[in-house]
């Protein structure tokens, strides 16, 4: 699916100018508060309507205001799921999920009531009323109901924004199941870069009403210029891996990257499964020649590819390794005494990583934590 936006908009005094396409499976609008996300997402709904532009799917046109085409948000098949639930309170779960039903044509029907009840783990809600809920299990019921009004794209805003971390970490794997099995086109709202690095695959970000860069998500996480926007802190690289056969260490697994070989603690997880890898450029640290014993036992074979200069003392080395992309923080003084050139070969040290760890859905752990 590919969605394209080029559109101004007002709401109330605030002007939002927005242009991107994606035809990524999560686009991430990332942004700081006031920065515009809810309102272009209302937008894509159709909850509103821009001043100038148009946005369209696949070739689909929305709207366009120089055409007067505007398509109602009912005949949109856009699914929405909110920062807050937003069930219905005298219905049951059950007729929750299937309000949405009815304003899809039966023909372009797709979604399996049963395989998304069991997908989202609801099965055992669907005669309780939302009054009887946690904020996890109506978070569920939400995006269940948005999903089985069967859309060609889903938009999520801040869908944990109402919820503590610990339901959070555990509603968050229900969302990788969205993009790993059904495939479906989702536009997420978030202000936290973890959440954006565990599940996007594109990269929107805005600042006071207007998208100042889009792309892929590490070319976009790894630019110095957008470090005032994402955080310098924040700025990283998420690799995307696969579980090698197990080593000596119980309490370890280890992660086949075409560099070298990464160590993490214990993920229950099988030989060959992918795991999504965090590496923020504050924990890489950069050898010249044989970096002797260390400590730091992740270790990557690299080559400089750009130096720039960040706020002092500080410079961001971007670096190719085996044709994945990192990125270290390290001081003026260190890129002077190794000498850093473009196109020399180093070390990576990684010294730290956030890790995501994905749960997998066939697990009967997982089903009963909400």
């Amino acid at each position: 699916m590919t969605l394209r936006v080029d559109i101004t908009a007002l709401a109330g005094e605030f002007e939002l100018a927005a242009n991107f396409t994606t035809d990524g499976r999560v686009t991430a609008l990332f942004g700081h508060s006031g920065a515009g996300k809810t309102t272009l997402v209302n937008l894509i709904a159709g909850l509103a309507r821009p001043k100038r532009g148009a946005i369209s799917i696949d070739g689909d046109v929305l709207v366009d205001v120089e055409r007067g085409v505007f398509v109602p948000a009912n005949r949109r098949r856009i699914g929405y799921v909110f920062q807050e639930a937003r069930l219905f309170p005298h219905m049951s779960v059950h007729g929750n999920l299937a309000y949405g039903r009815r304003f899809t044509r039966r023909g372009d029907r797709w979604a399996d009531f049963d395989a998304i009840v069991e997908l989202l783990g609801i099965g055992q809600l669907l005669n309780r009323r939302p009054v009887s809920l946690s904020g996890g299990e109506k978070q569920r019921v939400a995006i269940g109901r948005a999903l089985i009004a069967s859309p060609r794209l889903l938009l999520m805003d801040e869908p944990f924004a109402s919820l503590d971390d610990a339901r959070k970490l555990d509603l968050m794997p229900y969302i990788e199941r969205l993009r790993d099995t059904m495939g479906l086109p989702i536009v997420y709202v978030s202000h936290a870069v973890d959440d954006v690095a565990r599940l996007a695959d594109t990269l929107v970000v805005m600042s006071e009403g207007t998208v100042v860069a889009s792309g892929p998500l590490n070319t976009i996480l790894g630019r110095a210029d957008l470090y005032r926007f994402i955080g310098r802190r924040e700025a990283s690289v998420v690799l995307t891996l696969r579980v090698g056969t197990a080593g000596s260490d119980p309490d370890t697994t280890l992660l086949d990257h075409p560099a070298g070989r990464l160590s993490v603690p214990r993920l229950e997880k099988l030989a060959g499964d992918e795991v999504r890898l965090r590496v923020r450029a504050r924990d890489v640290a950069l050898a010249v020649g044989d970096p002797g014993r260390l400590s730091i036992r992740n270790r990557l074979t690299a080559t400089v590819t750009a130096i720039d200069d960040g706020p002092p003392p500080m410079v961001d080395i971007a670096l190719d390794a085996a044709g994945m992309p990192l990125v270290a923080s390290v001081t003026r003084d260190a890129v002077e005494a190794l000498d850093l050139r473009v196109g020399m070969p180093v070390t990576a040290l990684i010294k730290s990583a956030a890790l995501d760890r994905p749960t997998p859905a066939s697990r009967a752990s997982d089903r009963q934590k909400i």
